[in-house]
């Protein structure tokens, strides 16, 4: 199915990329339902320490300030996977430039799940925090 703008959730992907590269931290949080839950990277990590996720719009905001908020990301989608009217499965490389010419990146798979009006009530990115680590000590980050 291609990325049709009347797909609720492939919409709420295309604003998120497009909000986050902008840094347009208004729009983006806007997207969110007030009991979203965000899960980036899914699983235990330094960005979420109980595995849990983000819930609630304090929660994504936060994340927002320290992680979105912070980075110089540049995401790029591939080809998006609608899946019923409100869930799209989305593979993406996200590319974190941290000046001097050096860089991170994160292949993932994102998948968004959407309510009625379209706001974003999940979304879980699938990605391996091991690899951004051994990035970051090659770099000379500790």
């Amino acid at each position: 199915m291609p990325d049709t703008p009347q797909h609720l959730a492939v919409l709420a992907n295309m604003r998120s990329i497009q909000y986050a590269m902008n840094k347009d931290k208004a729009a983006w949080l806007a997207l969110y339902r007030d009991d979203a839950t965000l899960r980036d990277p899914v699983g235990v990590s330094p960005l979420d320490p109980s595995g849990l996720g983000h819930k609630g719009k304090a929660a994504i905001e936060k994340f927002w300030d320290t992680v979105i908020g912070s980075s110089n990301i540049t995401l790029t989608p591939g080809e998006r996977c609608p899946s019923g009217a409100y869930h799209c499965a989305v593979p993406m490389r996200a590319v974190n430039n941290l000046g001097s010419g050096i860089s991170t990146t994160v292949d993932m798979i994102a998948v968004y799940e959407v309510d009625d009006n379209g706001l974003i009530t999940s979304m879980s990115a699938y990605w391996d925090w091991d690899v951004m680590e051994q990035q970051l000590k090659k770099l000379g980050f500790d």
